[in-house]
């Protein structure tokens, strides 16, 4: 069975968190919520997700790494070392590296995986991005093993495509049915 983590940290943007975790655990992946520095970790809206598991205590190479956004919790997610060696590590192998809102360009930028990619990001925030990366304007942009999205609104179908890469486009599109999503 295919496993994402999802790494939050304090500040993370509801939405991208939550909608990637359940359409994942609808899809059939295992999906492990890690927490950077801790396993109760707060949202920008105040909600109170309790991780499986402190980042820190992780081990291991996941089928996706999934970073949501949220300013503060994008600046949070790029100061952790950790982050970073599972960004190169998950990426190196050819897994799935996926990143939404200010992640893309505040996390993954820094790292370098975005480089001769396309990426999108939270509107303004390609500011941050190196000259070797092509900035789209996409909602949901997938290039090789890399997919950005732009922000709470493209959180369903940022998380559609990252359970097709995991699971194909049959169970992508039956999940996206029997959720009602009109993407």
């Amino acid at each position: 069975m295919k496993k994402a983590l999802i790494v939050l940290a304090n500040g993370f943007e509801d939405i991208e968190a939550v909608t990637p975790i359940d359409i994942l655990r609808r899809g059939g992946i295992t999906v492990i919520v890690a927490g950077l520095g801790g396993t109760e970790i707060k949202g920008s809206r105040g909600t109170v997700i309790k991780a499986e598991i402190a980042l820190e205590d992780y081990n291991g190479v996941p089928d996706a790494l999934i970073l949501p956004g949220g300013n503060t919790g994008a600046e949070n997610l790029a100061l952790s070392p950790r982050v970073k060696e599972l960004i190169l590590s998950v990426s190196s192998k050819g897994k799935i590296v996926a990143a939404i809102c200010a992640a893309p360009a505040l996390v993954l930028a820094p790292t370098g995986v975005l480089d001769g990619k396309k990426a999108t990001c939270y509107p303004g925030m390609e500011e941050n991005f190196s000259p070797k990366v092509k900035a789209s304007g996409g909602d949901v942009v997938q290039d090789g093993n890399v997919i950005t999205s732009r922000g709470p609104a493209t959180a369903f179908p940022f998380a559609l495509k990252v359970l097709e890469s995991l699971a194909g486009k049959g169970v992508a599109e039956v999940i996206a049915k029997g959720t009602l999503f009109r993407g």
